[in-house]
């Protein structure tokens, strides 16, 4: 199968499943992440199982550059994160947040770490954790940030940073909004790994699934969100997230008004058009009113 392969971490591939390219020479250090994209789906790999894939600064700016790259194109419909080894993440690069460093660093690190949680829930497209493995302290909070996260049977997820003088304040953000709160502060507090059917269970991941499996089904839920309307898709995850900070009245106000923008949408009308003639939607993926 052809290939296009841009070595450094932020070149587009035309591969749904992934292998590593090994373009780089054996002088170079491997690129912290790799990027391939092909019919919508964009994977994102973390490629640095060396260090347990740590959340580096460097790390983490490679990462907010894969994901923001001709992110509003028609062509880029769902992002999948995964990593390469038996570590998804083991979170912040401790090495970088010794004294040593200062606090202007330690400052960047964390804030570098927080806009690129954030936009993982604040771009236009899905965005899928792929986990096989262990994933810890900011490593749990990325698979907590993504909007959908399958995982392996063996894998695992803890906040340990208690352990080590570091409550993982940071990570508790994204924790806390996704299992309740009584089961964040037990991580949080004791730094104890939870396994992957009670992760599941409290809600911190979506799907467990054989190691086997773990592509298949992954790329299949890939799959069907490019089935969809780019657009409504935008339009529907944007407005989640935003009610989801509301009360229920607001919330209630907030939807009913998205729905009738929804409605609006020339995609929105096809749907419903496709629907009563009894056929497939052609959907155009592109933002526009039907009286536009």
């Amino acid at each position: 199968m052809a290939r296009s392969v841009l070595c450094k971490g932020v070149s587009v591939v035309q591969l749904s499943r992934w292998t590593p390219p090994r373009c780089y020479s054996q002088s170079e250090p491997e690129p912290l992440t790799l990027r391939q994209q092909n019919h919508g789906i964009r994977r994102i790999i973390l490629n640095n199982p060396k260090k347990r894939n740590a959340l580096s600064l460097s790390m983490l700016e490679t990462l907010r550059e894969n994901i923001l790259t001709d992110v509003d194109s028609e062509d880029l419909r769902v992002i999948i994160i995964s990593a390469r080894g038996p570590v998804f993440s083991s979170g912040h690069d401790l090495k970088e947040l010794t004294s040593a460093r200062g606090r202007e660093y330690h400052m960047k690190v964390f804030q570098t770490c927080s806009e690129v949680m954030a936009l993982i829930q604040d771009i236009p497209v899905p965005v899928i954790a792929m986990v096989n493995g262990v994933a810890t302290a900011a490593g749990c909070q990325l698979v907590a940030s993504c909007d959908i996260a399958v995982a392996t049977e063996k894998s695992t997820f803890a906040t340990p940073g208690v352990n080590v003088g570091l409550f993982c304040s940071t990570p508790a953000v994204a924790i806390g909004r996704a299992v309740s709160r009584k089961v964040a502060m037990e991580m949080l507090l004791t730094g104890t790994p939870i396994s992957a059917h009670d992760a599941l269970l409290h809600g911190l991941i979506s799907k467990v699934v054989p190691e086997d499996r773990l592509e298949e089904e992954t790329l299949g839920i890939a799959q069907r969100v490019c089935q969809s309307s780019r657009p409504v898709v935008a339009l529907g995850k944007a407005t989640f997230q935003r009610q989801m900070a509301q009360g229920r009245d607001a919330a209630y106000a907030t939807a009913s008004k998205v729905m009738v923008d929804n409605l609006a949408l020339r995609d929105g009308q096809e749907g419903i058009q496709a629907f009563i003639e009894k056929r497939k939607p052609v959907w155009s993926h592109k933002p526009e009113n039907v009286h536009d």
